[in-house]
């Protein structure tokens, strides 16, 4: 079973959108509305933002990985069944500095979903208490599809 997360672009007052990530499937509910589904041990970044009368009332990312079947869990809105948290952050200071570390990350040539997951964590840890993250680098990567590939 996939991990579906619901996407829905309300242009100016609700939007929700993935930043990366391999979709394994796509069904379009309406012009506004569609489901998206990753396999097991896939990452991916999704983006929730919200405007109220006066401006944002909401803005939120969390990059999640999503779990097999009988692995444990978190639930997560908009997100069924659930999916591991590796990061979860809100205010929209803090969704730009993990849209940088983003882009840093793709800049370097290693797309976001194939980066280390505790880098994520790292990401998430840092801009959660007002630090800057440390960049992720190509060794840093090399070092994590050599520990993957032993199984750790």
């Amino acid at each position: 079973m996939n991990t579906q997360v619901d996407l829905l672009w309300l242009d100016g007052q609700i939007e929700r959108w993935i930043r990366f990530g391999k979709v394994a499937a796509e069904r379009i509910v309406d012009r506004r509305n569609r489901i998206v589904e990753f396999a097991a041990g896939s990452v991916f970044a999704f983006v929730r933002w919200r405007a109220g009368e006066y401006g944002t009332v909401e803005s939120r990312i969390a990059i999640l990985r999503a779990v097999t079947p009988g692995e444990a869990f978190t639930t997560y809105p908009c997100v069924a069944p659930g999916a591991e948290i590796l990061l979860s952050l809100s205010g929209w200071a803090r969704v730009q500095s993990v849209l940088e570390a983003v882009d840093g990350v793709e800049k370097i040539g290693v797309a976001p979903a194939l980066a280390a997951p505790d880098y994520w964590r790292h990401v998430g840890a840092r801009i959660g208490v007002g630090l800057a993250p440390r960049p992720y680098d190509r060794a840093r990567h090399r070092a994590w599809l050599l520990r993957r590939r032993l199984g750790r």
